[in-house]
């Protein structure tokens, strides 16, 4: 179901960063596994970053390790997307995600998911 809202995209240049949101209204985000995941035209989904709802569980996709990461504002029942050191094949419509199960989340399952937000990498 789409009822999570995904916005801060945007262009930036090769080696810029960018900070996404993904907040809810309907329901409390920190109770919640977290998912990240982008597609490009033409390319399969590929699914960036996961955290659990205690934290305690991540995974990142190789290809984005080191440069990007999540973090939570349960007070704004936001949680964002820090990209760094962006690279022009990174172009995408970035997706979040959340399930009760983190476990779930990661296999493929979700409850909900945003509308997705454009991230132009380009000089």
């Amino acid at each position: 179901q789409l009822h999570l809202v995904t916005s801060g995209g945007g262009l930036v240049q090769p080696g810029g960063s960018l900070r996404l949101s993904c907040s809810a209204s309907a329901f409390t985000l920190e109770d919640y596994a977290i998912g990240w995941f982008r597609q490009a035209p033409g390319k399969e989904r590929e699914e960036l970053l996961y955290i659990s709802s205690d934290g305690d569980n991540t995974r990142y996709a190789d290809s984005v390790k080191g440069r990007f990461t999540m973090f939570r504002d349960s007070a704004k029942n936001t949680v964002y997307l820090q990209m760094n050191s962006l690279r022009p094949e990174e172009t995408a419509v970035y997706y979040c995600e959340a399930d009760i199960a983190y476990w779930e989340l990661v296999a493929g399952s979700c409850d909900y998911w945003g509308q997705g937000t454009q991230v132009t990498v380009s000089s």
